[in-house]
């Protein structure tokens, strides 16, 4: 039984983490976030100790190591702009992280973790977890035994509504969610690149602050993409279904059915990762890269554009 801290359990998706943990038949001594509305840790560790105050939680955790008691690993679920901060934290803690997505914001900070790694002899994990859905593990097989040189045409689009609390909250304020690329399309970006290879090309067609879009060419396709957390981008059939979200990807205009399995995946993250084989810094860099990119590059009118945008 490994020791878990976790920091910033108040979050949405601090339940799939502690889910995790307790599926793996592993124990949460502590937690930490600065919001106490964390009454679903009664349903998984109701004797873990909890904390508002970064201080106090830090010498609760040195205060573990110096008893023997020392945490194994620390997961980390808070603002995406906190991530590095709190990875490093778990390390010079003694403990191995395992950090949400978006790991960091800028490729930058990727190498500066490597560096940290290597002196501190832990492990830096992150979650991708779409690497281990079915549907997508067989997608990948089928490319990697594709022997045609034609490049695959491949349409992203994913619009999940949100409401006004968005802009206020600190998904809104780019510098600390990284805008909609990187808060709502990582996960995406990242099986993209995994399946087809490397970027070849970027390009921006729109950049606002409820969507996004633009055209990616990967070794293996090209990829026109569309983010939108606007429900008036949402397909009339979904609208008058009620529902608030809407995601697909055709490949040569064949869908990707992958819209069920997702439950799980927190879960076999944890148990590839407990095993040692869990996705690292160099795993999470490609899609960082990518949405780096599509926040600092100049919006332009040409090339291939997402048939939304054209319609």
């Amino acid at each position: 039984m490994k020791n878990f801290a976790m920091i910033g359990v108040a979050g949405y998706i601090a339940p799939r983490h502690l889910k995790a943990i307790k599926d793996t038949n592993n124990n949460l001594l502590c937690a930490l976030d600065k919001f106490d509305s964390v009454g679903i840790m009664d349903s998984y560790f109701p004797n873990a100790d909890f904390f508002t105050e970064f201080e106090r939680f830090d010498r609760h955790v040195e205060k573990l190591r110096r008893n023997g008691k020392g945490l194994d690993y620390v997961s980390i679920c808070t603002p995406n702009y906190l991530h590095d901060a709190h990875i490093r934290m778990a390390l010079r803690s003694g403990a191995h992280a395992i950090c949400e997505k978006p790991l960091v914001l800028n490729p930058w900070n990727v190498e500066a973790l490597m560096d940290i790694e290597k002196e501190s002899g832990k492990n830096i994990n992150t979650i991708l977890q779409l690497r281990l859905h079915p549907s997508i593990i067989a997608l990948k097989n089928k490319i990697d035994q594709n022997t045609s040189t034609t490049k695959f045409d491949v349409d992203l689009t994913y619009i999940t509504s949100r409401g006004k609390w968005y802009d206020i909250s600190w998904k809104g304020d780019e510098s600390k969610s990284g805008g909609i690329a990187t808060n709502i399309g990582i996960h995406f970006f990242d099986m993209l690149s995994w399946i087809f290879g490397d970027v070849q090309e970027s390009m921006v067609h729109l950049r606002e602050k409820d969507k996004s879009s633009g055209y990616l060419e990967f070794e293996n396709a090209r990829v026109r993409w569309f983010l939108s957390i606007n429900e008036n981008n949402l397909p009339k059939e979904i609208k008058e279904l009620g529902q608030k979200t809407y995601r697909s990807i055709t490949i040569n205009n064949e869908a990707l059915e992958f819209s069920s399995g997702f439950t799980e995946l927190h879960t076999e993250s944890y148990k590839s990762i407990l095993k040692g084989e869990g996705f690292g810094l160099l795993d999470a860099k490609s899609s960082i890269d990518i949405v780096y990119d599509i926040r600092n590059d100049a919006v332009k009118n040409n090339g291939e554009k997402h048939p939304i945008l054209i319609n």
